[in-house]
């Protein structure tokens, strides 16, 4: 293919703007926009090159290259050129001070998540962007660290306000000394339009991943899910999956998906017998250092036998035994972390501790032995390689299917590379060796992470990466003819720790993520993966050719791992933090998934709220017999979809550049569209957030207060979905507060609605044009109010006005209860689903009436009312 600016190619030649107004600049040591300095003191080692300037061919579609070209002009590289060849170089781009901006940084290894400030000093190590605020020509500034050849890099701050740029192979075999492409910076007048902008120029450049545009998504999205996690840990085993799915079913909520999360692989530590699975574990953590063994389940899923949970005799479950075994882990843990901190101490004499421990182990032991965890059919294949039609993880997803007739995906855990440890040399037929980890510099500056410790700890047993296609068909194809649908792969940042030997992270990162794109494609529809522990740009830039979903947020912590009792309730907020932020850039290559949460906790609430409007898929991870199924019912249709909105949620521009952890005085709101309305969420998350000082999140108890705010109409950016762009045209508005169950009217020039919201508390806003009918009738529908999301109810809308005849209205709705719609006269009469029935219509224009839920319609209602 020509490039595209080649005038060889008459097809692209056209694509470049006829006049290319000088939007960047470097001269005269400083960086500038139209004429304003954004960037000052720029060392003179750095270049900057514009993007229509360059020519470099590329596959993209034709649609997406047009897109690029018409805001070339707009973007351009840095560069920087040193002295002496290195691993890991780090040059000034220049600096900045009394400047607002937005950055993306790496709190740990596999997580990010937002910071703001005014200065390049205030920037955090392993920043992965910066938005810069140009208030002078009202427009927007983005740096964003790249891929050049086999290094990739990231933004630090230095000193006097100075953003330095820090590009690393991770290889001290792969040096380099000049770079021409390091950073790309983009200038817009639109803060949403700047991130597709910037991400698809650098899609175009670098032609190593695909947008998320260009890809299918997984099914999944739709629909609710359980994930056994914070269920079971490593306690995970058939009859409790058994359980699990058959309490949701009675309880009214069928799920769709299933993930069986770590503890289901074959597993064990270095000091193991090579053939047998490491035996008693059940918190997170203790599993790190273990290895795969074989490319299948372990034995607790190799035993099950077809059909044992299907009949009348099927072997009992003690629902309560997961969590004594969790409890008695957790004991472990805390007893653990007082003999370190004993040791840290000076403390030599630590037997009391051992032998604390000792006995706690001990007692763990006998809860696991005393009442076996259920394996039905033990005694069955387990301890062999025999693969029978009814034995294993087959039987098992076989017989799940069989019973519960609406799930539709099976998906399991697993690591990038295989397990936590990697794969344990010599017991596959795959080439893999323990490679001790090397910790970037770069991150010196990130949280202390128990799984970073283990990970150093043991190392990683990696497959050879020319290998790596074999290793994931291996283990996928297995899982797809046992009905496995789907994986959820995380740990996937390990790879920075293990390129020494293989040319470095992007080269090491290539060859692996080739062999999976390859792997997902012929095993998993192409799109059968969430992936997670994956929040660095090495995996945007250069594994998501294929991978089209991911987690936006670190895990849900249901409480505060070092022990504040406040951190039930902050940590929630920090958690939509994570996810409304990072989706801004995420949400250009994957469908961002906001986590599961479980809907027990103090907090369930507040995550549902902000799980209703994400636009991704809501699953949870009760425990069994830890559900309030009536928080569920208004997220989830009976059918186990949900009504989700169209977009995914970002936050709102008058939050970009603040801070609404810990300054005190900002609400979160988020904003998003449904087929015939938006909605914006506020959410209180005031109480927590990153140290620099301390470099962990920690509790801001002075911040956990009311927060006062207000919304508009107008906060929803209707330009951003071609379908709904429409309704930001609209003369009036319906608004629905969810909480307060209040309706209001709105137009685009009335003031803004004040809110005050409670510390861990939301409220959701929907917002539904009004339609002007005729004859003083003015109509708004907004759907069922008994769910979260309202508008994401409504299916279709249809008016018909006849100066001659009845003026009508039909709606589509899905679900069951009561709807809701705004009527400034009372309908003459109303038919739901083809029959005459009663309605209520109050002189404020309230409309409502019941909506049965109708299972051989899929929910749907059709409903018209006639004026």
């Amino acid at each position: 293919m020509a490039p595209p600016n080649d005038p060889s190619n008459p097809q692209l030649s056209k694509l470049v703007p006829n006049t290319l107004e000088k939007y960047l600049a470097l001269d005269n040591e400083k960086l500038s926009v139209k004429g304003v300095t954004v960037l000052s003191d720029v060392p003179s080692n750095v270049t900057f090159k514009p993007f229509h300037s360059i020519n470099k061919s590329s596959d993209v579609p034709l649609p997406l290259l047009q897109r690029v070209q018409a805001h070339s002009h707009k973007g351009g590289f840095l560069g920087f050129k040193s002295q002496d060849p290195s691993d890991r170089l780090i040059n000034s781009l220049g600096r900045f001070n009394g400047r607002d901006f937005l950055s993306i940084f790496r709190f740990k290894t596999w997580w990010s998540t937002q910071w703001v400030g005014t200065s390049g000093s205030d920037l955090q190590m392993e920043s992965q962007w910066v938005l810069l605020d140009v208030p002078e020509i009202d427009s927007y500034v983005i740096i964003i660290p790249v891929i050049e050849g086999s290094f990739r890099s990231a933004l630090h701050p230095g000193t006097d306000g100075h953003v330095m740029i820090c590009a690393e192979s991770g290889s001290t075999q792969t040096k380099a000394s000049s770079f021409d492409s390091i950073a790309y910076v983009h200038v817009s007048d639109n803060p949403y339009n700047i991130m597709k902008e910037a991400y698809s120029a650098i899609r175009v450049y670098l032609n190593t991943f695909k947008l998320l545009e260009e890809k299918q998504v997984p099914s999944l999205v739709n629909k609710f899910g359980w994930c056994t996690w914070d269920a079971f840990y490593l306690t995970v085993e058939p009859a409790g999956v058994w359980h699990g799915v058959k309490e949701f079913s009675e309880g009214g909520l069928s799920p769709r998906f299933i993930i069986i999360d770590d503890g289901w692989q074959s597993a064990n530590r270095d000091c193991d017998n090579p053939n047998e699975d490491t035996k008693y574990l059940a918190l997170g953590g203790e599993q790190m250092t273990c290895r795969m063994h074989r490319l299948d389940e372990g034995e607790k899923f190799r035993k099950y036998k077809a059909g044992s949970l299907l009949g009348p005799d099927a072997p009992s479950f003690d629902v309560k035994k997961p969590k004594l075994l969790i409890n008695k882990g957790i004991e472990i843990e805390v007893a653990t972390k007082e003999r370190n901190k004993a040791v840290q101490a000076g403390v030599t004499d630590v037997s009391g501790f051992d032998s604390k421990i000792n006995k706690l182990r001990k007692e763990s032991e006998e809860i696991f032995i005393a009442e076996k965890i259920s394996t039905p059919g033990d005694g069955g294949c387990g301890s062999c390689s025999c693969k029978a039609e009814n034995y294993g993880m087959k039987a098992f997803t076989s017989d799940l299917r069989t019973k519960f007739k609406s799930l539709d995906d099976i998906w399991v855990w697993h690591a990038l590379c295989g397990a936590w440890g990697g794969v344990r040399p010599g017991t596959t037929h795959l080439n893999s060796k323990v490679i001790h980890c090397n910790v970037s510099p770069g991150l010196d500056g990130t949280m202390e992470d128990l799984a970073v410790v283990k990970i150093v700890e043991g190392g990683v047993g990696l497959v050879h990466p020319t290998q790596a296609e074999d290793f994931y068909d291996s283990m996928h194809s297995y899982l797809a003819q046992a009905g496995i649908t789907g994986v959820k792969i995380d740990v996937i940042h390990t790879l920075e720790y293990l390129c020494e030997e293989y040319g470095g992270r992007v080269e090491l990162a290539k060859a692996y993520y080739k062999g999976l794109s390859k792997s997902l494609k012929k095993n998993f529809n192409g799109s059968g993966i969430i992936s997670s522990m994956q929040q660095c740009n090495d995996f945007f830039f250069l594994g998501t050719d294929q991978i089209s979903m991911g987690r936006v947020g670190d895990d849900f912590w249901f409480q505060d791992p070092n022990g504040d009792p406040m951190g039930s309730y902050w940590l929630q907020g920090v958690h939509m933090i994570h996810c409304s932020y990072n989706s801004l850039w995420m949400g250009q290559f994957i469908t961002p998934d906001w986590d599961m949460f479980q809907s027990d906790h103090c907090c369930a609430k507040f995550h549902a709220g902000s799980r209703a409007i994400c636009g991704g898929p809501v699953y949870v991870s009760d425990s069994l017999s830890g559900h309030d199924f009536d928080l569920l019912k208004q997220l989830v249709y009976p059918d186990g979809t949900i009504p989700k909105c169209h977009h995914y949620a970002l936050p709102t521009r008058d939050c970009i550049f603040k801070n609404p952890l810990f300054d005190k005085k900002t609400v979160l709101k988020i904003w998003n569209f449904n087929k015939y309305g938006g909605v914006i969420g506020a959410f209180n998350c005031q109480g927590a957030g990153w140290s620099s000082k301390e470099q962990r999140i920690l509790g801001y108890p002075e911040a956990y207060k009311p927060m006062s705010g207000s919304v508009h109409v107008t906060d929803i950016e209707w330009d951003q979905n071609t379908e709904a762009a429409h309704m930001g045209e609209a003369d009036e508005y319906l608004v629905y507060f969810n909480q307060a169950e209040k309706l209001q009217l709105m137009t685009p020039k009335s003031d803004p609605i004040q809110i005050i919201i409670q510390p861990s508390t939301f409220e959701l806003f929907s917002f539904v044009p009004v339609k002007k009918l005729g004859l003083g009738i003015k109509f708004a529908p907004l759907g069922l109010i008994n769910m979260f999301n309202s508008g994401g109810t409504v299916e279709e809308l249809k008016y018909f006005v006849d100066s001659g005849a009845e003026t009508s209205v039909k709606i589509d709705v899905k679900g069951g209860g009561k709807f809701l719609a705004y009527s400034s006269v009372s309908p003459k009469k109303c038919r739901l689903n083809g029959a005459e029935t009663d309605f209520e219509w109050s002189t404020d224009g309230k409309l409502t009436l019941n909506v049965p839920w109708i299972e051989e319609a899929g929910g749907i209602s059709d409903m018209v009312f006639l004026f």
